[in-house]
């Protein structure tokens, strides 16, 4: 079954899209950072993206090795190694890349107890010493600003600590003592150098509302200028687990997005902090890193609704996470388990990949939104062309194609259409995994086939306009994600060429 939908857009039309896809990504733990398949999946996405900023956890984790403690004369001191945190550094730095600098989680030597978190054992409790922590965090920001310049150093955000209102990342979700850690550490790194921009607290969906409006009422009370609010964002209701994986059903997106403009609204509710920036600085569809939806077209479909709109009230938005090097439920057994990740396990893009980098190209393009609604964006470009991403998701059942017709004012003249198409049928690697048998180590002849299967699906057109405009139609199939462009063709053939007699054959007679 087929819908079908005509769109005409208006030729002066400028509808409000804030497009901020590209500034910052997730990842998993720093120290991950070491690895070779870690840096080749990030040199993909930076390739075929380019994001400005990388979240993640771990930089100050016992694998990291920076905080370190020795014994003179009976008393501990405390001292500090840089060598992988340079390293990981001068990489991110090599594939244009800044940090967005989360500061956790608790050295052993520097925690008050023991709980951990994850496969790495991720420190969660306070610290035993608040000087101590914060002298590791200012001598940590000087010796970055003493590697990388001090003028660059200080536009990193700074943001304490990851979702602190879960109790498995902060010790009994104990908001007080979450409130003297971020107290702290913002005058501490203020300390160093006051153009350092510092905001909190990260927290999680549940109890955001709680936190969010205490965490402005503290900074309130306590004079703090907090530079910039974070919280995260996940669509999805409780997952079913089975053996190693989650299934998940989907929010409806219109109270996800009603659950961020209550953040929005509680922070502007303070006079003083009225319209301080929002980062999210961690999103996806499930919170999970065994979610089989991850690696499906419906996820890229939903995340390319979710992009459309998560620029309203919001500064930015940073998906969790660029790769599947992560190893937070263990190492995968599999390349297709799940994982958070824009690419798979052999530097497979998955298909919300592209639903990156299609967005991207509209950022890129500097046009205007001239449309906008919740299945297509339209934005007109500079030249006086058009560019759009269409998507379709369906979470269960055959669904439905959606027939899309689009009118748009152009000059008379010749135009060159270009589609680029991610669905079930054009770019589904995983569906090739799974008729391949589901090899959980693929040779490399099948890794090869996977990358070839996980590439959009391209057509071109020329269309001839005549004055009163020009009408072009997509197909959205089953969870479908479309970019096109429509651009007047410039220029003439060079001397002598007729693509119609190169074609027909012969001297086209």
């Amino acid at each position: 079954m087929r819908g079908e939908r005509r769109i005409t857009v208006s030729r002066d039309a400028e509808i409000p899209f804030y497009n901020n896809v590209d500034f910052c990504i997730g990842t998993g733990r720093m120290g991950l950072a070491l690895t070779q398949e870690y840096q080749e999946q990030l040199r993909l996405v930076q390739e075929q993206i380019g994001f400005r900023h990388i979240r993640g956890h771990g930089l100050f984790c016992d694998d990291m090795a920076i905080y370190q403690e020795y014994e003179e004369g009976g008393v501990r001191k405390a001292e500090y190694n840089y060598t992988y945190l340079d390293r990981v550094m001068d990489f991110y730095r090599s594939v244009g890349l800044r940090p967005f600098l989360e500061l956790g989680f608790m050295p052993g030597k520097l925690a008050r107890g023991a709980q951990t978190i994850f496969y790495w054992k991720g420190n969660t409790t306070p610290p035993r010493d608040y000087s101590a922590w914060c002298g590791m965090v200012q001598c940590t920001l000087r010796h970055l600003m003493d590697r990388y310049g001090a003028d660059e150093v200080v536009t990193w955000p700074v943001e304490v600590w990851n979702e602190p209102n879960l109790c498995g990342f902060w010790e009994h979700a104990d908001m007080q003592e979450y409130f003297r850690l971020f107290h702290e550490t913002f005058h501490a790194v203020k300390a160093v150098d006051d153009r350092f921009c510092v905001g909190g607290p990260a927290v999680c969906g549940g109890t955001d509302e709680v936190w969010i409006r205490a965490f402005m009422e503290y900074c309130s009370e306590n004079g703090l200028a907090v530079d910039f609010v974070t919280r995260h964002h996940y669509t999805i209701e409780q997952p079913v687990c089975d053996g190693r994986y989650d299934y998940v059903k989907l929010m409806k997106p219109e109270d996800g997005f009603d659950n961020l403009k209550t953040t929005r609204d509680i922070v502007d509710s303070f006079e003083p902090y009225r319209n301080l920036p929002v980062h999210i600085t961690e999103f996806n569809t499930s919170y999970t890193p065994r979610s089989a939806i991850h690696d499906t077209n419906l996820n890229a479909a939903f995340i390319a609704h979710q992009l459309s709109r998560l620029g309203d009230g919001n500064a930015s938005y940073s998906y969790w996470t660029f790769g599947d090097v992560f190893e937070e439920a263990g190492v995968p057994f599999t390349p297709f388990h799940g994982g958070f990740g824009l690419v798979a396990d052999g530097c497979i893009p998955k298909p919300t990949f592209w639903t990156f980098v299609f967005y991207k190209k509209l950022q890129e393009s500097g046009g205007t939104c001239v449309y906008r609604d919740d299945t297509m964006l339209v934005l007109r470009g500079p030249d006086g062309g058009y560019l759009g991403v269409g998507w379709n998701p369906v979470e269960s059942g055959p669904g439905e194609e959606k027939g899309v017709t689009l009118s748009l004012p152009v000059e008379a003249g010749t135009y060159s259409l270009l589609t680029e198409t991610v669905d079930e049928e054009t770019c589904n690697p995983l569906k090739v995994w799974h008729d391949l048998g589901e090899p959980a180590n693929p040779s490399d002849g099948q890794t090869k086939l996977l990358r070839q299967a996980a590439q959009p699906f391209v057509q071109t057109d020329r269309v001839e306009c005549a004055a009163a405009g020009a009408r072009i139609g997509l197909l959205l199939k089953r969870n479908a994600v479309v970019c096109f462009e429509f651009r007047k063709c410039g220029g003439q053939s060079d001397r002598g060429y007729d693509y119609g007699r190169a074609v027909g054959g012969g001297d086209g007679e």
